[in-house]
């Protein structure tokens, strides 16, 4: 199997169950020309999240992790017409591409994108008396993940639905603390390690290929 292979599967299921609208190209296209990081979701991970938001019957969405605004228009697509999204944004300029970006979508009622550290932010929506979220995506700085997914549950009902992304790492995941220096590796394990203790976390992880290479997501439901 070679990255080609994962990239023609991934295309095949693109073009039959995921194909691009002008709102989505754009989205991308925007986010190449303002210097973003092409590291959006691939169209059929934004199509499963899009799924997982309908399936759960969410009403309201958190997002950690802005970027260009492509998953968020795949998540804030499938709520219904009062449902609720605040995606929160670190970088001042990303967050006014995704702005600009789920504005062309026609999204700009629904989804609302705060700017800041996280983790200020999170506390911010807690003060406010935000949640509780129905859905939880994560994909952000992976040092945090732990942290995230704590406030993701202090945000959260039973049966809100978590998916943390980015969680293989090329298989580097398997690294130890004592061998890695590397903060993406050491925060996602000890993510893990955080919800593989945490009793109101029912979760399993997913190795996954595609065009976006070898990596994988983190699936968890609230359950007290």
């Amino acid at each position: 199997m070679t990255q080609d292979q994962w990239t023609a599967v991934d295309r095949y299921f693109t073009d039959l169950l995921a194909p691009a609208d002008d709102a989505l190209a754009a989205t991308l296209a925007d986010s190449t020309a303002a210097g973003l990081p092409e590291i959006a979701v691939a169209p059929n991970q934004g199509k499963l999240l899009n799924l997982l938001v309908t399936m759960c019957g969410a009403r309201s969405v958190l997002e950690i992790g802005t970027l260009g605004g492509y998953s968020t228009i795949w998540m804030a697509r499938a709520l219904p017409a009062d449902g609720r999204m605040i995606s929160l944004e670190y970088n001042p300029t990303h967050a006014d591409v995704a702005r600009a970006n789920i504005a062309r979508a026609g999204l700009e009622k629904v989804v609302e994108v705060r700017t800041g550290a996280a983790l200020d932010t999170l506390a911010e929506l807690e003060t406010e008396g935000a949640g509780p979220f129905d859905f939880v995506f994560i994909d952000a700085d992976k040092v945090n993940n732990p942290n995230y997914v704590v406030w993701a549950l202090k945000l959260s009902r039973p049966g809100t639905v978590i998916v943390v992304d980015n969680v293989v790492r090329g298989g580097a995941i398997l690294e130890a603390e004592a061998e890695t220096d590397d903060p993406a590796i050491t925060g996602t394990r000890a993510m893990f390690e955080l919800v593989s203790r945490e009793p109101r976390l029912d979760a399993t992880a997913l190795q996954t290929v595609g065009v976006k290479g070898y990596d994988g997501l983190l699936l968890a439901r609230v359950v007290a």
